[in-house]
């Protein structure tokens, strides 16, 4: 299958495109430097030189494609509103380009957050979620013909050199000389391991059903407690318990969600794609020290 891939060369895609080339794929990815066109060579993909900006572009690579991966997204929580109309203005594109091909667009979404307690699954909406309103425009374009299906990503998709919210949350209690967790630390934070995650986009790709919903979750809902002290003990601070208003003024955006209790389950995806998550768990990770300075850093 000739698959295009958009966000390519980022943390998930580069880890997508090469698990897609080993399976037989023929894969083209977009890049926005030099550099991503090496990155991209250099796994046996092809390029193609653009930015989310760049509509007739995207919309020729995906018109010459059997299939679409956009995986892509502007990360700029201070503006996510506009970073949200972007997604949308390229996911319409898309749906209007493989309208009645019935081939594959797989897009890239987030966990539901549900509150309450409640394990969120694939039969929850994410209307609560930033990306939410993303799922619930795009899915029912498998009425008009296109093998619609949202891959819905924990909030850590974890392992070495990532830069996401765990790294910023270790930057944030090594600057702080402690890592904080709310109250009791017992809300639940679900996470993913980076090679699980390529596994299942790519068997998302080969086999998930028109309007699927996919939810790549490795482990349903670790303590943040526990998340802080692995990473105090991972850069030789104390952890310790903080308020809710001290998280969200040391971290913004991400001590807030890291307050949250966001428990979430895979069991449905599981046996849809037959995908069983084998890498290291979180906890391992930041053990092993994927979140220092040498590891996460460049």
């Amino acid at each position: 299958m000739r698959v295009f891939v958009t966000g390519a060369t980022g943390w998930v895609g580069s880890a997508v495109v090469p698990e897609l080339v080993d399976a037989g794929h023929d894969v083209v990815g977009l890049a926005r430097s030099d550099a991503g066109v090496r990155a991209l060579t250099a796994t046996g993909a092809q390029a193609v030189r653009g930015s989310l900006a760049d509509l007739d572009v995207l919309r020729h690579a995906a018109a010459s494609a059997d299939g679409v991966v956009h995986l892509a997204f502007i990360h700029d929580f201070t503006r996510m509103a506009t970073s949200i109309e972007t997604d949308l203005a390229v996911l319409h594109m898309f749906c209007d380009t493989l309208a009645g091909s019935d081939r594959p667009l797989l897009f890239a979404s987030g966990i539901p957050l549900l509150g309450g307690s409640k394990i969120a699954t694939e039969l929850d909406t994410s209307a609560a979620s930033p990306r939410g309103s993303v799922e619930a425009q795009i899915l029912p374009a498998a009425e008009r013909g296109v093998r619609t299906a949202a891959l819905r990503f924990a909030p850590t998709v974890h392992g070495t050199g990532d830069h996401g919210f765990v790294a910023q949350l270790t930057d944030v209690a090594r600057q702080a000389g402690h890592s904080g967790y709310v109250g009791t630390g017992e809300n639940r934070w679900p996470a993913v391991h980076r090679s699980d995650v390529a596994t299942m986009t790519r068997l998302a790709l080969e086999k998930a059903p028109a309007g699927s919903v996919i939810q790549a979750v490795g482990e349903e809902g670790i303590p943040t407690r526990t998340i802080a002290e692995a990473i105090g003990h991972s850069i030789g601070v104390p952890s310790r318990s903080v308020t809710a208003e001290h998280a969200t003024e040391q971290a913004g955006f991400i001590g807030t969600l890291f307050g949250a209790d966001l428990p979430a389950s895979s069991a449905r995806t599981q046996d849809l794609l037959g995908w069983t998550p084998v890498g290291r768990t979180l906890i391992e990770d930041i053990e092993a020290g994927a979140y220092t300075d040498t590891a996460h850093v460049g």
